[in-house]
């Protein structure tokens, strides 16, 4: 089946030039998710990135940049396709305890290739996500960047999440703290279930991770 023409917007200081706005665009950010997977953010080039879709590398940078814009509007592209699904999930559904329990599975269970979007393939996305996403705010430039909005889908997706953790407990003092702990916490999980399995007690068709964290958050917010 076709895939859906629906559009995630991300923010123009992200890019030079809005990859969607040609096929061009849309190539060298499909072909990129695919190559940062493959050979690592380390090893992943404009100059090979260009070679793979048939361009020159000074093309790339018409769009992007540095390969570090590039992954940072990836992350962002991530974290906003995160939000749609979010809304999505949890409109109209009137229990709090529902809306933040869809939550917690959104931002903690296998990702799934989502047919609304052409160009995207979230499954890598989402190993990208887990695996090289830190390489983007652990930097000298950090402070900067977050000032510019760089990282501002994140921080809406976890406030997102922590005002459902306010709704079932008012009073409860670390909601960001639990929200960006549950989601980090998860996506090292996802990496050691690969690559150090001993650091975890994942297990294929068990859902552990999901439910490790769902009981984790509603644990901590059953008052005393």
């Amino acid at each position: 089946m076709d895939k859906l023409p629906l559009h995630i917007s991300i923010s123009s200081d992200l890019y030079t030039k809005n990859p969607e706005s040609s096929v061009l665009g849309q190539k060298i950010v499909s072909k990129s998710i695919e190559m940062i997977d493959a050979l690592g953010f380390e090893d992943f080039t404009f100059k090979k990135l260009g070679v793979e879709i048939g361009s020159n590398e000074s093309s790339v940078y018409r769009y992007f940049e540095s390969k570090h814009a590039l992954l940072v509007y990836l992350i962002n592209w991530y974290w906003s396709w995160i939000e749609y699904k979010l809304v999505f999930s949890t409109l109209n559904v009137p229990s709090a305890n529902e809306r933040l329990t869809k939550a917690i599975f959104i931002v903690t269970a296998e990702v799934t290739e989502d047919n609304a979007f052409s160009y995207i393939n979230e499954v890598l996305l989402n190993k990208i996500i887990v695996s090289e996403s830190s390489k983007a705010y652990h930097t000298k430039a950090i402070d900067d960047e977050n000032k510019k909005g760089y990282y501002k889908t994140y921080k809406r997706v976890v406030q997102r999440i922590s005002d459902l953790v306010l709704e079932l407990n008012p009073s409860y003092e670390f909601p960001h703290m639990l929200i960006s702990t549950v989601i980090e916490g998860a996506h090292h999980q996802r990496y050691f279930s690969k690559h150090l399995p001993s650091l975890t007690d994942f297990e294929e068709g068990k859902n552990n991770i999901v439910r490790f964290y769902e009981n984790l958050v509603f644990k901590a917010l059953a008052k005393k």
